[in-house]
């Protein structure tokens, strides 16, 4: 495994906001609430309401993308199929 110290900034973080999750994942902060209300990927809330998500649970969820067969085709598609009416970029191109 690298070492902490080669890896990016964003990379070694433990716990990301939205909008960092959002960079981290390469979709939008809408999807990014849009997958969280649907239930796609799990996060917990500050007391102040705001969204937190474990890196650990984004790198399960761009997994399990992957071995769905979410493989970047159907960008409008939801992560499980759907009703694709969102602008949902694919996480699953993301590594």
């Amino acid at each position: 495994m690298a070492s902490t110290a080669a890896l990016p900034r964003n990379d070694r973080r433990l716990v990301f906001t939205s909008s960092q999750a959002a960079r981290y994942l390469g979709v939008s902060l809408a999807t990014i609430r849009r997958w969280t209300d649907a239930g796609y990927i799990s996060c917990y809330r500050t007391p102040g309401g705001q969204r937190r998500f474990a890196r650990e649970q984004l790198d399960t969820f761009i997994t399990s993308m992957r071995r769905d067969g979410h493989n970047g085709q159907g960008r409008n598609a939801e992560p499980n199929g759907g009703s694709g009416t969102g602008a949902a970029a694919d996480a699953a191109d993301v590594a």
